[in-house]
C-alpha cells in the first residue's frame, strides 16, 4: 500500500506541479542550476489533487497539533492551501506577507493574529527554509506562538534541516525529494541513468554544475 508521501509525487509528476529535467536544467532566481521545478500553485485547479492535500495537512495538524487554535500561511503559494485546512478545521486564519505592505497599514501579518494564539504554519516549498523561517519570525513577533510548520514539499537540503533545528521549528512535509525520485523512475518518468545526477544536485544545489 503506497503511503501518504508516494501518492502525493505521484500526483504533483501527473500534473506537472514537479518538472523533472536532468538534461535541461532549469536557472532559479536565486542563479542555482536545478533539475527540478515545483508550481505547487498547479494543484489548486485539480479538485482531486487539492483536495487530496487538504485533508492531509488537516490530519498532521489534528495528530501532531491538536492545541492549535490558528493556521497561517505564507504568500503567495501557501495562502489557499493553509485557508483551505483552517476551514475544514473550523479555526481561524492569516496570512504572512514576504515584506509588509507599501501602503495603508503596512501589515506583514494579513487577517487577526492575536495574542498568544497557537499557530501551525503551513508552506507550499521549503528549499532553503529562509524564507519559510522570517513567517515563523513574524508570527512570533506579533505574539504567536508558532506550534510547528507543515509543507507540502521538500527538497531535504541539510542547509534547510539545520535552519529549522537551528529556529527550534518541527518542520513535517507531506512528501519529499527522494521520494518524488523514486517514483518518477517507477512510473519511468526519469531513466535510471538520471538517478545519480538529481541525487549529486541535492546534495549540493548551489554548486552543482549540469554536464554538457
Amino acid at each position: 500500500m503506497k503511503n501518504v508521501a508516494c501518492l502525493l509525487a505521484e500526483k504533483l509528476l501527473k500534473i506537472n506541479a514537479v518538472k523533472l529535467q536532468p538534461a535541461n536544467p532549469f536557472v532559479w532566481a536565486s542563479g542555482w542550476n536545478s533539475p527540478i521545478y515545483t508550481d505547487n500553485r498547479r494543484t489548486l485547479s485539480y479538485p482531486e489533487v487539492r483536495n487530496f492535500i487538504k485533508v492531509e495537512l488537516a490530519r498532521l495538524v489534528l495528530e501532531n497539533f491538536p492545541e492549535a487554535d490558528a493556521i497561517a500561511g505564507v504568500a503567495t503559494g501557501a495562502i489557499a492551501q493553509g485557508a483551505l485546512v483552517a476551514d475544514m478545521l473550523n479555526l481561524p486564519f492569516v496570512y504572512i506577507r514576504s515584506t509588509p505592505k507599501d501602503h495603508g497599514l503596512e501589515n506583514l501579518i494579513e487577517g487577526d493574529l492575536r495574542q498568544g494564539q497557537k499557530v501551525v504554519v503551513i508552506e507550499d516549498l521549503v528549499s532553503t527554509g529562509k524564507s519559510s523561517l522570517k513567517a515563523v519570525e513574524a508570527v512570533r513577533n506579533a505574539g504567536g506562538e508558532v506550534l510547528g510548520m507543515l509543507a507540502l514539499f521538500t527538497y531535504g537540503f541539510d542547509l534547510a534541516d539545520a535552519n529549522f533545528e537551528k529556529a527550534g521549528v518541527r518542520l513535517m512535509t507531506l512528501s519529499n525529494y527522494n521520494t518524488l525520485i523514486e517514483a518518477a523512475l517507477k512510473t519511468k518518468y526519469i531513466a535510471e541513468s538520471d538517478v545519480e545526477t538529481l541525487q549529486c544536485w541535492r546534495h549540493d544545489p548551489a554548486n552543482w554544475v549540469p554536464e554538457r
